[in-house]
């Protein structure tokens, strides 16, 4: 039997946020019972802690969706770190790495009046990602069919639909205002044609947010996920589509994200993205994470 965790992520309220499995010891866990436990979760990501390959980091990890393993994910790290920084939080800041498929991910523990945050470092800057069909993956129109919403509401001032990558890839969707991101929901057969012309599995939808800079949505049904409450890794990427759309500047800019609010899971994500002349050079990803429960899984024959 397996010791495991659940955490809801990116809030500091519990059934908010996004749910993770958190799972440890499991370093003779073949990659099939890795994805066997993942769908018995059935949880957008469990995480897997196995030892360090590398003795000076804190840990290995293996991230798996209910269908595949990913590189990198931001809110199995966030709440991971945070599990593990539990016992060794001093007053002082805490560093830990682990060792995800993407690469190695530095995260930075903080307590302010005994709240824990979290803050990643994205293992890899985003780039522009290229699709079988990149015009096609791109066309408004076949997009707003896509998800349901009328073609006049595809993108906002100079943001426009765009395919970028950063360890996973993704779909940005820019939808003019708050009643179209509410309303936008998969629609075949134009949803698999987006993807297929794309070549990815997700779609990021966002629009100017209130209370926030940014408020957005994420779909994955082919990778069992129909709506994600909370995507870290979505939003680090999200730096580079904000830079194309002309809406950073050179230097450091911090952002306020929400997520999940349409599935009553409402997200709070910390987005810091450094650009220079040419573009984002580093971006950070910060949230907290609160316990829900504990207890032990059996191994898979």
């Amino acid at each position: 039997m397996l010791a495991f965790h659940t955490l809801d992520v990116f809030t500091d309220t519990p059934f908010a946020g996004n749910p993770l499995a958190v799972v440890l010891g499991a370093d003779e866990l073949t990659d099939a019972q890795m994805q066997t436990i993942a769908r018995e979760f059935n949880l957008s990501e469990t995480i897997f802690v196995q030892r360090p390959v590398d003795p000076a980091n804190t840990a290995r990890v293996r991230i798996f969706f209910p269908t595949a393993e990913i590189p990198f994910a931001g809110h199995p790290t966030i709440g991971c770190a945070i599990l593990l920084a539990e016992a060794a939080m001093g007053a002082g800041p805490l560093r830990i790495v682990l060792e995800e498929e993407a690469g190695l991910v530095p995260v930075t523990l903080t307590r302010t009046q005994g709240e824990v945050v979290a803050e990643l470092t994205a293992p890899v800057t985003p780039f522009v990602a290229e699709g079988p069909d990149h015009a096609k993956a791109l066309d408004p129109a076949l997009l707003a069919r896509a998800v349901g919403v009328g073609t006049g509401v595809i993108g906002f001032g100079r943001h426009r639909p765009g395919l970028w990558q950063g360890g996973p890839r993704f779909l940005y969707i820019p939808v003019a205002d708050r009643a179209a991101l509410a309303n936008a929901q998969v629609h075949e057969p134009a949803w698999s044609q987006v993807m297929s012309a794309g070549g990815v599995d997700s779609a990021y939808l966002y629009t100017k947010g209130e209370g926030a800079d940014y408020q957005a949505r994420m779909f994955s049904p082919t990778a069992g996920i129909p709506e994600d409450p909370a995507t870290g890794s979505a939003s680090a990427i999200l730096g580079a589509q904000l830079w194309a759309a002309g809406a950073l500047g050179q230097g450091e800019t911090r952002l306020s994200l929400l997520q999940g609010v349409e599935m009553g899971r409402k997200s709070k994500i910390a987005l810091t993205v450094v650009c220079d002349a040419n573009g984002v050079i580093s971006v950070r990803v910060a949230g907290q994470a609160v316990r829900i429960s504990d207890g032990r899984i059996r191994v898979p024959a």
